[in-house]
Order: structure tokens, then sequence, then C-alpha cells
């Protein structure tokens, strides 16, 4: 099984913490039938993108677990977690607050992204209001997913800053935990 990243423009039904908790929820269950796993959902917090990490067999079931929930896709890819250990991600996936993609330069190699990663994570403690939890970088070198917890937005540019790394986007998020009871 491997990791997947599976982007969500939300429709208006969606849009209330609620609901879309219910459909979390939904996700999981169908992940669970399909012998996958949802990791973790983190969501804009204007509540109109979504971005699911599921371990599954392949992109299909990805596609096929979350069309099955009510859940469009704009984007499924392979990733790789960078900083934290999978188990660690499934006790405490719902603890991050924001969220900054970043379209990585073309001819960049995983090795070589890795090892500036390395290289660079240590100037994170110039800036220690910021918490560096983990990334999720697509296996195709595209783009990746980093998550921070932080006081505001400015104090994430500060990392980034410090780090070498540019934003293309940054997303404020709010925790989403799947409602365990619905059926």
């Amino acid at each position: 099984m491997a990791l997947y990243l599976a982007e969500s423009i939300l429709p208006k039904e969606l849009r209330e913490k609620a609901t879309l908790e219910q459909a979390a929820a939904a996700v999981s269950q169908q992940a669970g039938a399909n012998e996958a796993s949802l990791i973790e959902v983190q969501v804009a917090s204007d509540l109109i993108r979504a971005f699911f990490v599921l371990e599954a067999d392949n992109q299909a079931a990805v596609r096929d677990i979350l069309g099955k929930s009510q859940i469009p896709v704009t984007l499924v890819k392979p990733v790789r977690l960078v900083g934290q250990e999978l188990e660690e991600v499934r006790k405490n996936a719902g603890a991050i607050r924001y969220l900054v993609e970043w379209n990585l330069p073309e001819g960049l190699t995983m090795d070589a992204y890795l090892a500036r990663k390395k290289e660079k994570s240590v100037h994170y403690a110039e800036v220690p209001e910021v918490s560096f939890e983990r990334t999720y970088v697509c296996e195709d070198m595209t783009k990746c997913v980093c998550l921070y917890n932080a006081p505001d937005a400015a104090s994430i540019q500060k990392a980034r800053d410090a780090v070498g790394a540019p934003i293309d986007a940054l997303t404020e998020t709010i925790s989403v935990t799947p409602d365990k009871d619905q059926k």
C-alpha cells in the first residue's frame, strides 16, 4: 500500500464543519471497506478546499473511495511522508493550523529534495513560534504540501524564508475529525 494525496474543491452542501465531518466519516468507512485507510483530512478554514491523505493500493481506489463518499476529486497523487512517522500522524492528524503548497522546480529529484530538506530544516529553530509537522511530497516531484502549527501566516512566511523555501499557496486550516458514530 502507498500514500495518496487527494485534493477536492468542496461543493456547497459540504461547506459546514459538521457535514464535512460526516463526509470524512463516510470516506473512512469506504476506505475500510476497500482495505484502505483514511490517514488525515486538512480543510481550508473557508471550507472550500480539502486535502485527504489515504493509504491505498492505487489511485483508482482513492478516486473510488472519495467518489462513493460524494467527495469530488481534483487531484490524486502518490506521496511520500517526510518529517513524521505514519503512526504518529494517525494519532495526531487533526492538530494542524496551516498548509503550504509548493510547486517544486522542474528537474528536482527526490534525493536532492530530501538532502535539501535535511540541510535546511535546522533553520526552523530560528522561528521558534512555528512548528513544522510534516510534508507530503508527490512522488512525481511536481509539488509538496507542508503542514505547520503557528500563531499566524506571517510566522509561516518567516519560517519558509529561514529554510529558503517558497510558498505557492498558504491555507489556514481547521480541524476536521471524522464522526466515527456516523453510519
